[in-house]
């Protein structure tokens, strides 16, 4: 066997390896002198990939710009010593699959539970009026936010709309003021 040498270190090669690569380049360098006139070959199949570098940045803005987010609600939760400190991204991630305003689930667990402080089995949300207890706070997160977002087949119609009528049919048939009490909140948070 014999190596090659300078091309990522020294590799052993076999001769007939070396003969299929010797044999491409020299197939392909005409086509190339041509001006790329090959029916089998374009111009576009030798162009870099432009688009890659942007959608990597739009990525890591995107990504940025959910931790933001993430951060502004775990500060909001901290300030004021609330059990879900440390679920903002959860609330973000599920905020974002459910097409949902990304302050409106924590919005509502300060307004149903003071942000946990008075949640019972898990549900910071007041969901099913406490009657409906979760395993775990990312049970109750990811369930009110498929609900909200439209997602559960059982309560699209009921939750489908803009977000004060969300919140109208969440409790606003209640307490009236619900909706402008939440979206409240939501400016407290941080602005959309």
């Amino acid at each position: 066997m014999k190596t090659l040498h300078g091309v990522g270190g020294a590799k052993p090669l076999k001769m007939g390896n070396i003969i299929i690569q010797f044999t491409w380049s020299v197939a392909t360098l005409p086509i190339l002198a041509m001006g790329l006139t090959s029916p089998f070959v374009s111009a576009d199949d030798f162009q870099p990939q432009m688009g890659v570098p942007s959608a990597m940045a739009e990525t890591a803005e995107k990504n940025d710009l959910l931790d933001s987010q993430a951060e502004k609600i775990d500060a909001y939760f901290k300030e004021r010593s609330m059990p879900l400190y440390g679920f903002g991204k959860k609330m973000v991630e599920e905020s974002l699959e459910h097409d949902l305003d990304w302050r409106l689930l924590p919005a509502i667990a300060v307004r149903e539970s003071s942000g946990g402080k008075q949640a019972c089995g898990h549900n910071p949300f007041g969901w099913g009026s406490c009657k409906i207890t979760f395993k775990s706070w990312n049970e109750a997160i990811e369930v009110l936010a498929r609900n909200l977002g439209g997602d559960n087949p059982n309560t699209s119609d009921y939750y489908s709309g803009s977000t004060k009528l969300k919140l109208h049919h969440y409790n606003g048939t209640v307490l009236a003021s619900y909706p402008s009490e939440v979206l409240a909140i939501m400016d407290a948070i941080g602005d959309k």
